[in-house]
């Protein structure tokens, strides 16, 4: 566990492996909830102190009027790039490459929009069929990076790389800005497995529906993260704030920030999300 709990641990061990054991299944005799323990195949948190040298790494400020963004696929930039070496393609430290730099200032942009780079699973449904997210917007940890988004370049870890890559996109005078996905996560729906919140308090981290073995999927991707609840906007917070503190990155673009701006008489500007963003 890091910061307090593994709902905000800032490394992830393990690779997921889809197992009936991570699903709690009610027993249909006493009605009760299986207990069974999944910790053998159950990602672990690890508690991670480290330093960066961040140097003389400061925030490009542009100003909104005069940003450019290009969005951005960390793998998909530069996957097939030939000017970028094979080690490097897919990850963040190939658009850090001379060849990735000097295509973004000829475009004249400002800033890099990264699509989803914290870690994500693949839905079940997707590895029955042989297949895998490439987006990411299926989101299980908001403080980790993906590992799969790095190679591991000069032995630094997944999130000494990105953190690298701010550094270099700074000193070109470009701006980061994440895609990030806080209104649901890859818990799913009622039927998906138990991972993090849905073990810790289902009815506090998730918007239930009137039968509160349901949940509301406003989402449409099974669950709605309840960020009306002061604890859980609190975790969204502080994981803002820790991308821009730790991570040094410039913005961020809300997916589904509709759904994050729900209240019981349905959507409001002045919902509890976009105040404590707006302070």
């Amino acid at each position: 566990m890091a910061r307090g709990g593994p709902t905000r641990a800032i490394g992830l061990v393990g690779d997921y492996i889809w197992s009936d054991v991570h699903f709690s299944k009610e027993n249909p005799l006493t009605g009760h909830m299986d207990t069974h323990d999944n910790a053998r195949l159950a990602l672990k948190a690890r508690v991670t102190h480290d330093t960066f040298d961040w140097g003389d790494d400061r925030p490009p400020y542009t100003l909104l009027a005069e940003s450019v963004l290009y969005e951005c696929h960390v793998k998909g930039f530069s996957q097939q790039h030939p000017e970028i070496p094979p080690k490097l393609r897919g990850s963040f430290a190939a658009l850090t490459h001379p060849a990735a730099i000097g295509h973004f200032k000829a475009l004249g942009i400002t800033a890099l929009s990264l699509l989803p780079v914290h870690y994500c699973l693949n839905e079940e449904r997707l590895v029955d069929m042989g297949l895998s997210n490439y987006w990411g917007y299926n989101t299980l940890g908001f403080f980790c990076v993906d590992p799969r988004l790095a190679c591991g370049a000069q032995g630094l870890s997944p999130r000494d790389e990105f953190r690298s890559m701010v550094r270099a996109l700074h000193q070109a005078g470009l701006e980061v800005i994440l895609d990030v996905v806080y209104n649901h996560t890859a818990e799913v729906d009622h039927t998906g497995p138990t991972l993090s919140f849905r073990g810790l308090d289902n009815a506090s981290y998730y918007v239930l529906s009137n039968d509160p073995s349901r949940y509301e999927n406003y989402s449409g991707c099974g669950n709605t993260v309840n960020v009306k609840h002061p604890r859980v906007l609190q975790l969204v917070m502080d994981s803002l704030r820790y991308w821009v503190t730790e991570m040094h990155v410039d913005g961020f673009r809300f997916d589904l920030a509709s759904v994050l701006g729900r209240t019981a008489q349905g959507f409001s500007a002045s919902a509890a999300f976009f105040a404590a963003v707006a302070q």
